[in-house]
């Protein structure tokens, strides 16, 4: 059973601005970046020999959660003085201040600027890890990194798939409990939106993780630290130790060989910037003298 729709709450919202708000908020206060984008990152970056283009600038717009900068030095050490971090998690939920640990983890690496500052055609290289499925519409940031983009730059991201979590989701349906994480896209959607963002040749690709651990306490922790539900489907009371008995009960019960697992699902998209197409006008104009001109040498007059 799914939570009842609140009146405060717009319909077709994909998620709650106010939990991705405090979510970011306490995953950037921990000053260390959540292992899946950490690997995400990784695995993103095997894929960066095979494009033959070596930028000179580079906007890596993957927020301060990223894991990505020393990646990106190491592959493309010419960037170095255009590489430029862009904090580009939504408006608000970026921590303003902080705590004294994230304010010294900030400075250790390169200061982010804000996603409204960046000029366009920017980079020839726009990066983004893990970053899109924390977007509640992705079909203007889309349009905002093609609009980053130089013309001939590309764009490589990664971002959580539908295939995210099937054994919460199996779960949180027989406990009828709502929803355990937003919905994400599917990449056959997201390639349709690269295209109709004005990007060239894109392409999708996704993986599926399976992860296990010895206790579900473990894999309850280790969750945590990636993030949050930020469904605004979720269920609506208060979490009690009763509920995390059951839920843990119910992650026990569903472990192969004694130690619980979940499965996420990593959706890659690569694609251009294609040169602007030259817009062929549908009626020529020819002065009425042309008209005449061509008319003694036997042409056929425009139409």
């Amino acid at each position: 059973m799914q939570a009842e729709h609140r009146a405060d709450e717009p319909r077709g919202l994909r998620l709650d601005a106010v939990a991705l708000a405090r979510t970011a908020a306490r995953l950037s206060a921990a000053g260390a970046v959540p292992w899946l984008h950490g690997e995400a990152a990784r695995r993103m970056a095997e894929r960066l020999p095979l494009v033959k283009l070596q930028p000179q600038r580079l906007l890596d717009w993957s927020g301060p959660l990223g894991g990505s900068e020393r990646l990106l030095r190491q592959v493309y050490p010419q960037a170095q003085q255009q590489h430029v971090l862009v904090d580009g998690l939504p408006h608000g939920a970026t921590p303003r201040g902080g705590s004294a640990r994230w304010r010294l983890w900030r400075r250790a690496e390169r200061e982010a600027v804000a996603a409204a500052a960046v000029a366009p055609g920017a980079a020839q290289l726009l990066w983004s890890n893990m970053l899109l499925h924390a977007c509640d519409d992705p079909a203007p940031l889309l349009a905002q990194w093609q609009r980053a983009l130089a013309t001939g730059g590309f764009l490589m991201f990664s971002t959580l798939g539908p295939g995210s979590l099937p054994e919460l989701r199996e779960i949180y349906r027989d406990e009828g409990w709502g929803d355990p994480l937003v919905p994400c896209i599917d990449m056959h959607d997201l390639g349709d939106m690269l295209v109709h963002a004005g990007f060239a040749d894109p392409v999708m690709d996704q993986e599926q993780l399976t992860l296990t651990w010895p206790d579900a306490d473990a894999l309850l922790r280790e969750l945590r630290g990636l993030g949050a539900n930020l469904s605004p489907r979720r269920h609506p009371g208060l979490r009690t130790p009763r509920w995390r008995q059951r839920l843990v009960a119910a992650l026990g019960a569903r472990a192969a060989d004694g130690r619980p697992r979940l499965s996420f699902e990593l959706v890659y998209g690569h694609a251009f910037k294609a040169a602007p197409r030259t817009l062929v006008q549908a009626e020529a104009k020819v002065s009425l003298e042309e008209m005449r001109a061509q008319l003694r040498h036997g042409k056929p007059a425009p139409t």
